[in-house]
């Protein structure tokens, strides 16, 4: 069963992050990591005028927290703030809830990462760059308020 998430597409997306790389000019980075499997994911993100414009991810991680990475690396251009925030909360409900995959086209990849809502305790390793993302993004308001 442990297979199903473990599958060739999210093998070869967690062996290809793109993006993957440091900002210099990073308008916020956050790092988050998970005591369940020692995973380490750290992020920087800038935006301008309104959206994504850069992206860079860090990912010290299991093959999901790479995978999950890798997805996000390849969808986050250009996308608002307010996109990312309900993205956090479909890939929450997705996991945790049982809720639908993450709506629209932009995101629609990130259904590869479904199965793993059978796992718990694999949903924090996925989580953490959604998290991450969440983080600067909230840094980023506080130094624009």
């Amino acid at each position: 069963m442990i297979e199903k998430i473990y599958s060739n597409a999210l093998l070869e997306a967690a062996g290809s992050i793109p993006r993957a790389r440091r900002l210099d000019d990073a308008d916020a980075t956050a790092r988050k990591f998970s005591r369940v499997c020692g995973s380490e994911v750290t992020v920087d993100l800038k935006l301008e005028e309104g959206v994504v414009s850069d992206f860079a991810v860090s990912a010290k991680a299991c093959a999901l927290g790479q995978a999950s990475s890798s997805l996000m690396a390849k969808t986050i251009i250009g996308a608002t703030p307010e996109e990312l925030r309900m993205l956090h909360r479909q890939m929450v409900a997705m996991l945790k809830e049982e809720g639908p995959v993450p709506a629209g086209e932009r995101f629609a990849e990130l259904a590869k990462l479904e199965p793993i809502r059978e796992y718990p305790a694999r949903h924090a390793s996925t989580l953490l760059v959604f998290d991450a993302v969440i983080d600067c993004l909230d840094h980023i308001e506080a130094a624009t308020a």
